[in-house]
């Protein structure tokens, strides 16, 4: 298992190689940022990105979304995976930001997640982008990354995973950890034919150095 020191010396080699990491999901203000994070499971952040500017004229705060109907929201997502039950689950987190929160998308990870479609991640996500708020998001990308390093155990699940990050890495070093993570496995340790040759950090992976044996 890496160790926290090496697990720091990982990261900052990754924000070395990738310094322009950061969420590419694009939103003017913390309600659409929470609405695009919703609508971005299972589909790119690129495809989010082309929909949303119809989306958030349309609707430009929780109580505009919170009484529109289904069948409004759908043309508007319909390019999307999921668009149909995603497009019920904004209008009623429109509904919860309104009526639980009086209009205002809340600052903690347990409020948040009293929101409907946001589970942990979601939450995560919107307290380190939105809030400045230490917080690591475990995503697909930092779960294969975290498994290739051996920094998690291999049959660690989203939550264990999460927490080892957040012992190893030191808290100030939370938010650029997840952005790092994801472009490294997005870019550089992608899911078919990693680029293991090449990787600055094979020395430190035993799972990449069995693959360019």
């Amino acid at each position: 298992m890496l160790s926290g020191k090496d697990t720091v010396k990982a990261i900052t080699i990754m924000s070395e190689k990738f310094p322009e990491a950061r969420t590419s999901l694009e939103a003017d203000t913390d309600f659409h940022f929470l609405l695009a994070v919703i609508l971005s499971a299972q589909t790119t952040d690129k495809a989010v990105n082309l929909l949303t500017p119809r989306l958030f004229d349309t609707y430009p705060t929780p109580a505009t979304l919170a009484v529109a109907e289904i069948e409004d929201v759908i043309p508007l997502v319909h390019s999307i995976g999921l668009y149909r039950n995603k497009g019920k689950y904004i209008i009623a987190c429109a509904k919860d930001i309104v009526h639980k929160f009086g209009g205002q998308v809340p600052r903690t990870r347990q409020e948040l997640m009293q929101l409907a479609g946001v589970g942990r991640k979601t939450a995560d996500v919107v307290l380190a982008e939105r809030f400045n708020i230490p917080a690591i998001a475990v995503d697909t990308h930092v779960t294969r990354v975290s498994k290739r390093l051996r920094i998690v155990p291999q049959k660690a699940d989203v939550l264990t995973i999460e927490k080892t990050l957040m012992k190893k890495l030191p808290k100030d070093l939370w938010i650029k950890a997840h952005h790092c993570m994801i472009f490294w496995g997005r870019y550089q340790c992608t899911a078919r034919n990693p680029h293991c040759a090449d990787c600055p950090l094979l020395s430190m992976c035993a799972e990449g150095q069995k693959r360019v044996k």
